[in-house]
């Protein structure tokens, strides 16, 4: 705000959107707010429903509103005040909301969506701390329901009893906003594949690409198992994967290009002659939400940091075949990267159920 000469920054959490960042910067987890800040203030503005909880999440100068919108109040607080420079997220805010509240009021609205990202991307010990316990319930709870996978149980079901256990194991929930992806036999070349009513059938393999939250922040994990014999092409694919997995970890450091991990472990693919059924990007940030800042893709402009999160997820997919993929989530440090899940070669090996 200084360097911007911003008289004060506004954010909204409109029905949960945005909600994350609420989180991260004042503490409060509900699903309607406002934040105003200056650089001698602040506050978080809410409503009824939130009184209790606002006042104990939250160290911020509470106020509970009913008469006006969140949009309004915001509008109104600037024409009360002597603000001339306020950053607002342009990215969050429609342009319906800022050409009726904003626009209007008398003040010069800076966009600053770029202010929180930059802040959340580089976690600290304690966010460390939450997305490892998240990867450990979500590895281990992905282990119990493993050894009751039979023929016949269906992906929901999968599904169903792992996200179970990983709430029985102390998580909050899953991811924040998508359901878990259980994918097996042909339908697993749909890299985002939700869980249906399919039952697992003798030598389909399966993937699911999982997570557990704490604290609001997640995990994210993919693996893969097989029903009965393992295919040789599955062998094949899967050993593929590792090895492109294993070489892009070797490249993340400080100050290496997202695009030049995604192209390691695109080269690896390429070379075994799989690189067309390579059809995403490397990773993604990960924290308060699934996908953050930075990215692993061949148009990513983003530099790799000390305290960046992210997950390392290459994949193969044939349409009439089927898809496999590999993911774990790592910690960017001074010297190299940190593994959060704690992947060791049998937890990345294609396993039978």
């Amino acid at each position: 705000m200084d360097k911007q000469q911003l008289d004060s920054f506004v954010l909204i959490v409109d029905e949960r959107a945005n909600s994350e960042s609420c989180h991260y910067i004042s503490g409060f987890r509900g699903s309607s707010a406002a934040l105003i800040i200056t650089m001698n203030a602040a506050t978080l503005i809410t409503d009824g429903r939130y009184t209790t909880q606002a006042k104990t999440q939250t160290p911020f100068t509470v106020i509970i509103q009913s008469e006006l919108s969140l949009p309004e109040y915001i509008a109104k607080a600037v024409n009360d005040s002597d603000y001339v420079r306020i950053g607002y997220e342009a990215e969050k805010i429609s342009h319906a909301t800022f050409t009726k509240y904003f626009a209007p009021a008398k003040a010069e609205w800076i966009d600053a969506s770029e202010f929180i990202p930059r802040l959340r991307r580089t976690k600290d010990s304690h966010e460390v701390s939450l997305i490892r316990e998240a990867a450990r319930i979500g590895r281990e709870a992905y282990g119990h329901v493993l050894a009751h996978v039979h023929e016949g149980m269906t992906e929901a079901e999968f599904g169903s009893l792992l996200m179970n256990e990983i709430k029985t194991m102390g998580a909050e929930k899953g991811w924040a906003h998508d359901d878990f992806i259980v994918a097996s036999g042909t339908r697993s070349a749909m890299c985002h594949a939700p869980a249906t009513g399919k039952a697992f059938a003798h030598g389909e393999t399966v993937t699911v690409d999982y997570g557990a939250m704490v604290e609001g922040y997640m995990s994210d994990i993919t693996r893969n198992f097989a029903l009965g014999n393992i295919s040789d092409k599955a062998r094949e694919i899967n050993s593929v994967l590792l090895h492109a997995h294993h070489e892009a970890v070797k490249a993340l450091r400080p100050g290496v290009h997202g695009k030049d991990v995604d192209a390691v472990a695109r080269k690896v693919i390429t070379d075994a002659g799989y690189g067309e059924f390579f059809i995403h990007g490397l990773g993604h940030g990960l924290g308060l939400e699934v996908h953050e800042q930075p990215r692993l893709s061949r148009t990513s402009r983003d530099i790799l940091q000390a305290g960046d999160v992210v997950t390392v997820e290459p994949g193969i997919y044939i349409e009439g075949w089927g898809g496999l993929r590999i993911e774990d989530d790592y910690l960017i440090t001074e010297d190299g990267a940190e593994c959060l899940t704690i992947n060791d070669n049998q937890s990345l090996e294609l396993v039978c159920a």
